[in-house]
């Protein structure tokens, strides 16, 4: 069913690396576009994922969250992103605060989990009240050759995810080539997600611009022949207000300026955050 969905991509990475160049430097990002500071802290996934955390530490970061107590020219973040457990404390300091409640699940960061401790992590997230589920591809078994294997858990993962929005992270680093990024993000569109993410932030490679531009390929291909959406999400790694732009850029050249809001494009960066609320309070 997929390969008659995608066409075969032929891209090398060298072809690819030069096309990405091209294209972010015909951008050199304005430092004082108050506008496009704004339009990133409102597509922002404010994220805390360590072992450590704790009721306290995710209610702060709630509070964090809410950009717009700081000044009227920003907006609050798309979401905060948190483990399972935890769950239930954002949607309470989040409550009748429109911003959307993520959790990690199904296996993170490894995907190294059999399908049925996956999908109950899955169910207990969306029972805490999760709008959001950030999955991991199985990138083991793809790299193994077992597509049909992946593809089915992010179907079943998809199934039990229910009306939550379903992230899947390729975690390209982990991914040996190009040809594996273009075929997770194939299986992942395929079986329903509604965005494709680069990375964890749990290995020492995050997002990077070759990985994001052959997910975004596949997200013009696959729109182009369906008409249906897919987000994207770059994470891991991307600190800095320039870091954005670069995949903000990529994203504008092939996807078009309409991707670039909350409901089809996240980016995941907490030190990004910070980035952007000083550089845009010295505007404002």
């Amino acid at each position: 069913m997929m390969n008659q969905i995608f066409k075969e991509y032929r891209f090398t990475e060298k072809e690819l690396a030069s096309r990405a160049d091209g294209i972010t430097e015909k951008i050199l990002p304005d430092e004082t576009d108050i506008v496009l500071i704004s339009r990133l802290l409102g597509c922002i996934d404010l994220t805390t994922l360590e072992g450590s955390d704790t009721q306290r530490k995710v209610t702060d970061l709630c509070r964090k969250a809410q950009f717009s107590a700081i000044s009227e020219r920003f907006p609050d973040a798309a979401a905060v992103c948190v483990y399972p457990s935890l769950v239930k404390t954002a949607v309470e300091a989040l409550k009748g605060i429109a911003i959307r409640v993520a959790s990690v699940a199904g296996g993170f960061p490894s995907g190294q989990t059999g399908l049925k401790i996956k999908l109950e992590e899955v169910k207990f997230a969306v029972n805490e009240g999760a709008d959001e589920i950030d999955t991991v591809i199985s990138r083991g078994k793809l790299i193994g050759g077992n597509e049909t294997e992946v593809f089915d858990e992010l179907c079943a993962i998809r199934e039990m995810s229910g009306p939550a929005h379903l992230k899947v992270i390729l975690e390209t680093g982990e991914l040996p080539s190009v040809g594996y990024v273009r075929r997770a993000s194939e299986l992942a569109v395929a079986a329903g997600a509604d965005f494709i993410k680069t990375s964890t932030g749990k290995i020492s490679e995050g997002a990077t611009a070759v990985p994001f531009l052959v997910m975004l390929d596949t997200i013009r291909e696959y729109h182009d022949l369906t008409g249906k959406t897919i987000g994207i999400k770059p994470a891991g790694g991307i600190r800095t207000f320039r870091n954005a732009t670069i995949f903000t850029a990529l994203l504008i050249e092939i996807l078009g300026d309409a991707w670039f809001c909350k409901e089809s494009f996240r980016i995941g960066a907490s030190s990004l955050a910070d980035d952007l609320v000083d550089r845009g309070l010295r505007l404002v």
